[in-house]
């Protein structure tokens, strides 16, 4: 064979061979997406946060705590000057001894002195009663004989009904004394007492409310307010990053979901710590497929609906930080699929 064919030849192998090449290239890259085989998913960390707020108006008198210091339930962040609160409290305790005070008055009725008193008002009166009678009588008479002019007689007329009068008041208050407070007097001056304690226990909080403290345990993310700081009621104060349970969103594809269910127990993997993963379990699968979100999102995935799964993870080290992207792993007997 000469030169030339074996070298045509040879071209033409070649050049079949790269289209071969070229064509298998092509079908791997651009093939139909298929399933993992190792049964992995594409998540990211979701770390809960709580913005505190103190729920009184105030000035900040100091601040605890500062961004990246850990906190447990009940430690105390900041304090407001509690000085107005203390004394709105004095004062509606003040209050509350004066509507007790009330009750107890009104219980017991009135003092036998008062009794008394009253007693020898109106035996006062009935003598002044019989005097002015008697004074009315004797003018009406010499009135009669013109002995008296007729002002006189309208005059000691208008003594007797004054005197009269006052007969009656006085009877009538030896009766309420004797009788003692209405019920509906007993109820007015217990629910004044009510309104008083209410009002107490409002300052109490108040003043309970001027200290802010944690509720859980977590890191301070963000610390806005400084001492000096004038602050309304629910204005943020400081907002904590929860660390315990962290949550994993993860996102599998319909065929996954069988065994993807509440309760599978899962690895999370890192790029900080790959050959050594955090253990978690599934809580929740949505009912609804989605989008997987940009931020997650793998090129197997990229044009698949998903379904979002929760991942809690019990076990950290504080490694998971918020929106850290993760690979989710499902076990089985032990070991990762």
């Amino acid at each position: 064979m000469s030169k030339p064919a074996l070298a045509t030849i040879l071209v033409r192998l070649l050049v079949v061979s790269l289209l071969a090449g070229g064509t298998f290239y092509v079908y791997q890259k651009y093939k139909p997406n298929q399933k993992k085989k190792d049964n992995s998913y594409a998540g990211n960390v979701d770390v809960r946060d709580v913005t505190l707020a103190f729920r009184v108006a105030g000035r900040v008198d100091e601040v605890l705590k500062t961004e990246g210091d850990r906190v447990q339930p009940g430690d105390v962040l900041a304090r407001l000057d509690s000085a107005p609160l203390k004394l709105a409290l004095a004062q509606a305790q003040a209050a509350l001894d004066v509507a007790a005070a009330q009750v107890k008055n009104v219980e017991a009725g009135a003092r036998r002195e008062d009794i008394s008193q009253a007693r020898a008002r109106l035996a006062e009166s009935k003598a002044a009663l019989a005097r002015a009678s008697d004074t009315h009588d004797r003018v009406q008479k010499l009135q009669s004989t013109g002995a008296a002019t007729t002002q006189a007689l309208t005059d000691a007329k208008a003594a007797l009904e004054q005197t009269q009068a006052g007969v009656d008041a006085n009877e009538a208050n030896l009766k309420k004394l004797m009788n003692g407070a209405r019920s509906e007097e007993i109820l007015i001056a217990h629910a004044q007492a009510a309104q008083a304690q209410a009002a107490v226990a409002i300052a109490e909080l108040n003043a309970a409310d001027s200290v802010l403290r944690a509720q859980t345990a977590g890191v301070v993310v963000t610390r806005v307010i400084e001492p000096g700081t004038m602050v309304q009621p629910g204005s943020p104060a400081m907002v904590i990053a929860l660390q315990d349970p962290v949550y994993v969103r993860g996102f599998a594809p319909q065929a996954d979901l069988a065994k993807l269910g509440p309760g599978t127990k899962v690895n999370v993997f890192t790029d900080a710590r790959p050959e050594k993963p955090y253990t978690g379990q599934i809580g929740y699968v949505s009912p609804q497929a989605e989008f997987t979100p940009k931020n997650v999102e793998t090129k197997e995935l990229r044009s698949s609906l998903v379904y979002r799964f929760r991942v809690v993870v019990s076990d950290h080290d504080g490694g998971l930080r918020q929106g850290m992207p993760v690979t989710i792993a499902a076990q089985h007997e032990g070991h990762a699929l």
